[in-house]
């Protein structure tokens, strides 16, 4: 019998890619948040075993060193949106996997299949895990990680928007030299054989130069809310 109470929100899976300084980490965060979904970033991820290797002293330019090590870490991601947590082998990594040293290296791990299977494998876990639903950001996941998902959304901005951001997050770093090493990072991760940086032949693309966060967030969450309405 009915008994008044609402019907509750289907779980939707929401995959948010793009490159950097286009607001993905505020917006997914947000959006989970004020929805009540999990999260994940999965950048981080990638972050979490390059820092890995780099502090167990894995030649970074050699593809096969990092291939044969990449089942060693143990990485666990909270899906939390208000405290976003990682570990590696027990270690927190939230912070040094922010480094400079950690931000170089990344594309170049990022890039090997093995990395991006073992990774890829573990975020698919974790979304089929998310019981209410969850917002997954990174470059790859309406492609290849959640080509199935419920929707999909690629955000992009200028050049020039996305430097003068990252560089206000990196606190007065010099926005021609961030907008230059985000063209670079563009570069490496579009080129990639394996899972490239690419906009899903149906994903939503949101531009977010002239917008703002707020803007950008209702606008996610109302794209949200449709396919919720209409699932």
């Amino acid at each position: 019998m009915e008994n008044g109470a609402a019907r509750p929100a289907p779980a939707v899976i929401v995959a948010i890619d793009g490159p950097s300084g286009t607001g993905k980490s505020s917006t997914s965060k947000a959006v989970a948040t004020q929805l009540g979904l999990s999260y994940l970033d999965t950048g981080a991820q990638y972050r979490a075993i390059t820092w890995w290797m780099v502090t167990n002293g894995i030649d970074i330019t050699d593809p096969s060193a990092i291939a044969a090590v990449a089942g060693k870490p143990e990485i666990i991601s909270g899906t939390d949106a208000s405290a976003p947590a990682i570990t590696v082998d027990g270690t927190d990594v939230a912070g040094p996997i922010r480094t400079q040293e950690v931000t170089s290296k990344v594309s170049a791990v990022s890039a090997v299949p093995e990395v991006r299977a073992r990774i890829t494998e573990l975020q698919r876990s974790i979304a089929a895990d998310a019981e209410l639903g969850i917002v997954v950001e990174g470059r790859d996941i309406g492609t290849t990680v959640l080509p199935d998902a419920d929707l999909k959304i690629f955000l992009t901005a200028s050049p020039e928007a996305r430097a003068a951001r990252r560089s206000g997050e990196l606190k007065g770093a010099d926005i021609k030299s961030t907008r230059e090493a985000l063209l670079k990072r563009d570069a490496a991760d579009s080129s990639r054989k394996t899972s490239p940086l690419a906009k899903a032949d149906d994903a939503v693309e949101v531009d977010t130069s002239d917008l703002t966060l707020q803007q950008v967030i209702e606008c996610v969450v109302t794209l949200v809310e449709e396919k919720r309405a209409a699932t």
